[in-house]
C-alpha cells in the first residue's frame, strides 16, 4: 500500500455510528458500570476516544508501538526529558529550537540534568562527546532554523553502543517525509502545531515510542503530569493529517523553487535548504527523507539585525509571525524571535546569524512568493543606496 493511501486509511471510521469523521468526545468523565468497570475510559486526562484515535494514527504513521498527544510541543519535550534522573546527561544538537534550549538549560539543569550541545551533522562529534552518563541523545533533523541534517541511522548506532536513547524531533520533516524509528531512533517527537496540524489553528505535541517499555513510561508521565491534548484539538490534528501528504508535497516543491531563487539574489549571502546540492549533508537528506520540506533559511550579505528586521517587515505575502508549517507563508527573524532565549554567542556559534531569516513556505503560487521576496529585497537595496548617499554628503 502506498504511503498516501496508508495515511488516509489509518484514520478510522467510527464503529458505533459509521461516521467518516472521528467524533469529538467533548467530555471530562465517563459513566462506569461498577467501580473499576468501564468501557475503556474513566477520565479524559487518562484517556479520551478522540485523543486515542490521534495517538493510534501517529503511532501507525511513525511505525512505533504507541503514540501520545500533549498540549504543546514543549509539553511533549518535557515528558521525554522526565525519563531522565539527577546525574544523567543529555547530548543535544547545537542548532536546537530555542524553546527546547530554554527548557533544558533553565528548568532541568537545576535538577541536576546536564546538557552538552554538539554539532550532530558529523557523527564523530557525537562519538567524541557521548559519555557513560549520557542517557539521551537529542537530534533535530532538519534543525530549526539552519536546516542542518544529521545521519539518524549512524547516530542511533552510537547511542545504542553507549546504552543511551535517541530522540529525534521530526517536526520539520513530518512522518510524510521521514520515519526516524525505522532508522534506529527510540523516540520520535513532533510539534503537531506545525505540519501535522497544518492550518495554524492548534497548539499540540506528539510523542511516539518504539518499544512497549518506553510507551509505558511515557504513558505514566502523561497521565501523572496531565499536559494532555484536548478532544477538539485532537480532532483538528486528525483533520490536518488527512491532507498531510498533499500539503507537504506542495510545500516541498515551493520551497525548492524559493531556495533556488534566493541563490540568485545579490543581497543574499547563504541559503540553507537540504534540497540544494550545495547543502552540507544533502546526500544524507536524500537517503533518509523522501523530499526536503517547506522551510528555507537564508542570511543577508549585510549581516546585521537591522537589515534582517527591514526585510521581514517588508514582505506582503509572507506574514511575520512565530511558528511555521501552515498553508499560509510565514517568516521570522530567529535571533530576536524563536531563538531569543539562546545566548548570542552560542546562537551565532550554531550558525544562527544576526541576519538569518527563516521562511515557512506555504501553498501560495511560487511565482507570487518570489515576487514578494524580490520586492522586499529591493527595499534593502534602496536603503543601502540611501545610506551610501548620506555618507558622502
Amino acid at each position: 500500500m502506498q504511503k498516501t493511501t496508508q495515511l488516509i486509511h489509518s484514520i478510522p471510521v467510527d464503529e458505533q455510528t459509521g461516521a467518516i469523521s472521528v467524533p469529538i468526545y467533548q467530555t471530562s468523565t465517563f459513566v462506569q458500570e461498577a467501580p473499576g468497570e468501564n468501557k475503556g475510559y474513566d477520565y479524559s486526562r487518562s484517556n479520551n476516544p478522540t485523543r486515542a484515535a490521534l495517538e493510534n494514527i501517529i503511532a501507525e504513521l511513525e511505525g512505533g508501538h504507541a503514540g501520545f498527544a500533549f498540549a504543546s510541543g514543549l509539553a511533549a519535550i518535557d515528558a521525554v526529558v522526565k525519563l531522565l534522573q539527577t546525574g544523567d546527561e543529555l547530548l543535544a544538537v547545537d542548532d536546537i529550537y530555542g524553546g527546547a534550549f530554554r527548557q533544558f538549560t533553565h528548568i532541568y539543569k537545576k535538577f541536576g540534568i546536564n546538557v552538552n550541545y554538539v554539532d550532530t551533522t558529523d557523527v564523530n562529534n557525537v562519538l567524541n562527546a557521548i559519555t557513560d552518563k549520557t542517557k539521551l541523545v537529542w537530534v533535530e533533523t532538519p534543525t530549526n532554523p539552519t536546516l542542518k541534517i544529521s545521519d539518524i541511522a549512524a547516530i542511533a548506532q552510537v547511542a545504542k553502543r553507549h546504552n543511551a536513547l535517541l530522540c529525534v524531533d521530526n517536526t520539520f520533516a513530518s512522518p510524510a517525509l521521514q520515519q526516524p524509528l525505522k532508522l534506529g531512533a527510540d523516540i520520535v517527537l513532533h510539534s503537531a502545531t506545525k505540519y501535522i496540524g497544518g492550518h495554524s489553528d492548534i497548539i499540540a505535541g506528539l510523542v511516539v515510542c518504539k518499544t512497549k517499555e518506553l510507551s509505558n513510561e511515557i504513558k505514566f508521565i502523561q497521565n501523572a503530569c496531565g499536559a494532555v491534548l484536548a478532544p477538539h484539538d485532537s480532532w483538528l490534528a486528525i483533520r490536518g493529517i488527512e491532507t498531510l501528504p498533499l500539503r507537504i508535497e506542495q510545500h516541498s516543491k515551493n520551497a525548492l523553487e524559493i531556495a533556488k531563487f534566493l541563490q540568485e539574489q545579490p543581497q543574499v549571502d547563504k541559503v540553507y535548504y537540504p534540497g540544494l546540492s550545495t547543502h552540507h549533508n544533502h546526500d544524507i537528506a536524500r537517503k533518509q527523507q523522501t523530499a526536503f520540506g517547506g522551510i528555507v533559511s537564508f542570511t543577508l550579505k549585510r549581516d546585521t539585525e537591522t537589515a534582517a528586521k527591514k526585510f521581514v517587515c517588508s514582505t506582503q505575502l509572507f506574514k511575520l509571525a512565530e511558528s511555521l508549517g501552515g498553508v499560509k507563508s510565514l517568516l521570522c527573524h530567529p535571533a530576536t524571535m524563536t531563538h531569543k532565549s539562546t545566548p548570542d554567542e552560542q546562537r551565532r556559534a550554531a550558525g544562527v546569524a544576526d541576519s538569518l531569516v527563516r521562511l515557512s513556505v506555504g501553498l501560495e503560487d511560487a511565482e507570487d512568493l518570489k515576487q514578494d521576496i524580490a520586492q522586499a529585497l529591493k527595499k534593502l537595496q534602496v536603503s543601502d543606496v540611501a545610506g551610501a548617499a548620506l555618507l558622502y554628503q
